[in-house]
């Protein structure tokens, strides 16, 4: 069992990493332009190599969910069933959003401008949509963490307070576009909780067993 928690902690990393550097540095490297459809074209190497990395961590991610799941299964079925479903729902949402991604690409290179922006938009709009179950998801873990007794509490609350973060952050860019550093705010909530989860997973493992229960059905 603690080597199934560092799994879980090995693959987060995974979609840390390859996650933020996708979307953080070179989708954003591109949007931040002042000619989006221009540095799609001079930087379609990075945007590739940022496909590949996007893949690599919705895998780890859908891993993730699963490692999860044989950790907490016994503790409450239903919770640990719907925290499942909403990382497979966002993993499905992502993957099939890349489909955007690689179109703004590829119009980029064909000259088609205006067709280039509008599927890199589009990317935004679906990565805002897959937000909605990939905050979701970490109010049924949080809740799990808590039941367990192997981590200390306050990282199970941390997990719920960030999955209404993120949740919360999504409203408000939705509802007042103008207030990013609010959304900022309120979706770091929920990076943090989980950056301090896995680090926890990493470096700590599993320190005590799952308490046996009679499952929940």
């Amino acid at each position: 069992m603690p080597s199934t928690a560092r799994l879980a902690g090995l693959l987060y990393l995974v979609v840390a990493v390859f996650g933020g550097f996708a979307e953080l540095f070179a989708r954003a490297r591109v949007r931040a332009s002042d000619d989006v459809a221009d540095a799609l074209r001079e930087n379609a190497g990075l945007m590739k190599l940022a496909f590949a990395a996007d893949l690599v961590a919705f895998t780890a991610f859908l891993l993730v969910g699963l490692a999860l799941y044989a950790l907490l299964g016994r503790v409450h079925r239903a919770a640990a069933l719907t925290m499942l479903t909403m990382n497979a729902v966002a993993t499905a949402i992502q993957c099939l959003n890349m489909v955007n991604h690689a179109g703004a690409v590829l119009a980029a290179q064909r000259g088609s401008d205006e067709v280039a922006v509008l599927l890199l938009d589009l990317h935004g709009v679906g990565y805002l949509v897959a937000q909605i179950f990939f905050g979701a998801w970490l109010i049924p873990l949080g809740y799990l963490v808590v039941r367990s007794g192997w981590v200390p509490r306050p990282f199970g609350y941390a997990l719920v307070v960030g999955g209404f973060g993120y949740l919360a952050g999504l409203l408000v860019e939705l509802v007042a576009p103008g207030a990013a550093s609010a959304a900022l705010a309120l979706g770091f909530l929920g990076g943090v909780s989980e950056i301090v989860f896995l680090l926890w997973l990493l470096v700590t493992g599993v320190s005590a067993p799952v308490r046996e229960r009679v499952l929940v059905p």
